[in-house]
């Protein structure tokens, strides 16, 4: 887990300001966290950030009124069960639900998307005899799928209704190519350097069914519903084509749970990320995604110049626009960490649990405050421990690599002898993953205080390619190209 924030949650109160945005933990800088600024990104231009609903009812009051007869309804519910209200007394879709993600654009949505409350992630492999015909008849019934959920439309003919009264929520579908994707559909050559297998780290307890795949599909939206009508319309229009790999569900802080605008805590109860790259910097876009023009820019595969197949520095012509994702299933051994006393967190972590300021900063510092390394305490002691996450994970402490990190934490239940199953969904996204994930998870490996208190359990590495243009379906460019 990177000391690195995941994209700003959607602040309750626009009127408070802008929160600093979410995740374990920071790897960037210190600004808001990605979404807060503009990278001309599509999964941003479309979303709808009212504030008041219909009728003029501002969003405060509307909420207040909901909380208020919730728990008029609830303390009904013990005696009398749910009681459908009248069709006649329709409440209009609050901000919460109406919002939406663009499906077409540069880049896919759900990479700078902000935050939303639930995600699903799922892995398919290729059905036996499957291959490019196949593959390119699921990207374009899955691309179909895509636009029509999140413009809150009903998936189409054998729609199961389970979200046909909600709004778009949010919802991102994002597909990206395994390694494995090319071999099976013949398209070898067209593999990016930078989809190489990751290396072996010393911290893996990999379980390979829950590993890796031929394709993978990131879901998220702020309503639990929603995005499993849309989990469920991507099984099933795989049909005959694939079958599922694996499959893992995860969860965030809700929009508006809070009139605390902050980076999310994790299940660890930690400020959970200060620091990612921001869309309003001006490096953002060589940081996470591959250059639009073969051979411009810096990251993918690291080869220079464009070769006869179109390849340049950020791999193939077709995953211009695109960004390399890396996927870990953390589990966070929390039964061990709560033994620690608060003051044993923070060193472990480097920063203080009450509010994310880092533990250089003293009175007055908060989450954004520049972490000073080199500061020592009376008896000549490092303030920040020499082993701390968030030392380790600075870009400036690993040639600057850095990641917009997104992830989504889980729980899985509890063993026989009551341990949590409970942890990270850690996802992060970069130009080349060879600049961006490895070499920070290699200095980890070498002496993070946190390390003892996880265990990465599943890996996966996918190239997400370039958003579709209208008409288009996701990798066409790819198996058409």
């Amino acid at each position: 887990m990177a000391d690195q924030s995941i994209p700003e949650a959607r602040n309750p109160e626009p009127t408070r300001g802008t929160p600093a945005g979410p995740g374990p933990l920071d790897s960037g800088n210190s600004k808001n966290a990605a979404g807060s600024g503009g990278s001309g990104d599509s999964d941003k231009s479309g979303a709808s950030k009212a504030t008041t609903a219909p009728g003029g009812i501002s969003r405060r009051r509307l909420l207040g009124t909901a909380g208020a007869t919730g728990l008029v309804l609830g303390a009904a519910g013990a005696a009398a069960g749910y009681t459908a209200a009248p069709s006649s007394a329709a409440t209009p879709l609050t901000s919460l639900g109406s919002e939406r993600a663009m499906f077409h654009g540069k880049h896919q949505p759900g990479i700078t998307t902000p935050m939303q409350a639930r995600g699903h992630l799922v892995a398919f492999d290729l059905a036996a005899g499957a291959g490019r015909k196949e593959a390119t008849a699921l990207l374009r019934r899955w691309s179909d799928t895509a636009r029509r959920l999140m413009a809150g439309e009903p998936a189409g003919t054998r729609d199961t209704d389970v979200a046909r009264d909600a709004g778009p929520s949010s919802l991102t579908i994002t597909f990206g190519f395994g390694h494995s994707f090319f071999g099976r559909t013949g398209l070898d050559k067209q593999r990016p350097v930078a989809l190489d297998p990751l290396p072996d780290f010393s911290s893996d307890h990999l379980d390979k069914n829950r590993s890796n795949g031929d394709l993978w599909v990131q879901i998220g939206a702020d309503d639990a519903l929603v995005a499993f009508h849309a989990l469920r319309a991507i099984q099933q229009d795989a049909g005959a084509a694939a079958r599922v790999r694996w499959q893992m569900n995860g969860f965030n802080r809700s929009p508006g749970a809070t009139d605390h605008p902050m980076t999310a805590r994790n299940l660890m109860g930690q400020v959970d990320g200060t620091r990612n790259p921001k869309p309003a910097e001006a490096d953002f876009d060589q940081r996470i995604f591959v250059p639009g023009e073969p051979g411009s820019g810096q990251g993918g595969s690291g080869k220079e110049g464009t070769g006869k197949d179109g390849t340049g520095p950020g791999g193939p012509a077709w995953m211009a626009n695109g960004s390399y994702v890396v996927v870990r299933r953390i589990r966070m051994l929390l039964d061990d960490w709560e033994r620690l006393s608060l003051t044993a967190q923070e060193d472990v972590i480097g920063r203080r649990k009450s509010d994310g300021a880092p533990l250089s900063g003293g009175t007055g510092a908060t989450e954004t405050t520049e972490m000073d390394l080199e500061k020592t305490d009376g008896a000549g002691k490092l303030v920040v421990p020499i082993n701390a996450h968030a030392r380790i994970t600075r870009p400036d402490q690993n040639g600057g690599a850095a990641m917009v990190r997104r992830p989504f934490s889980y729980h899985d239940g509890f063993d026989a002898d009551g341990v949590p199953d409970a942890g990270l969904l850690f996802i992060c996204w970069q130009a080349d993953p060879l600049r961006g994930f490895v070499p920070v998870q290699r200095k980890l490996d070498r002496g993070d205080a946190l390390s003892r208190f996880i265990r990465h359990e599943a890996s996966g590495l996918f190239a997400v390619p370039g958003g579709a243009a209208d008409g288009e379906y996701v990798g066409q460019r790819l198996l058409e190209g």
